[in-house]
């Protein structure tokens, strides 16, 4: 089954987005360093964010599937990323993140190895990481 995603966005002040997305308001903006106030995180950290939250909700998903008693499941995110190539100041790497690495906790009672599996399967069911790992087609479309 197809289902289509759509969130919209608004830039209210320098650097500050808000967006209404089924109801929750989300603040995106910058670092007072960045030129912003603080008031959310950073696009760049919505998206370490959105593949931490992926891991965590296929893990939930696959455990209720499998009916594995899943106490907790945790996920941190680190990326890399040249920030002098979106800054137009450089152009040696591209501007989107270089690396990424999930480190997770698992708590259930899971042998090492079956967390292992289960840290894979989840891998290969989360949508959010297959997007990171291959090519999707991406359009800015102009609407007047």
């Amino acid at each position: 089954m197809l289902k289509q995603i759509e969130v919209d966005a608004k830039l209210v002040q320098d650097f500050k987005i808000v967006s209404n997305i089924r109801g929750h308001q989300v603040i995106v903006d910058q670092p007072p360093a960045g030129g912003g106030h603080n008031e959310g995180p950073s696009p760049l950290e919505f998206a370490c964010l959105s593949l931490a939250a992926c891991v965590i909700t296929i893990g939930q998903i696959i455990a209720r599937q499998k009916r594995i008693r899943l106490r907790t499941i945790e996920a941190r995110v680190t990326a890399v990323i040249d920030t002098d190539v979106y800054m137009g100041k450089g152009k040696e790497n591209r501007p989107g993140f270089l690396s990424y690495q999930v480190f997770t906790k698992i708590d259930a009672d899971l042998t090492t190895e079956e967390k292992k599996l289960f840290l894979e399967e989840i891998d290969g069911r989360c949508p959010i990481s297959e997007n990171l790992q291959n090519t999707t087609t991406v359009s800015l479309i102009l609407e007047e």
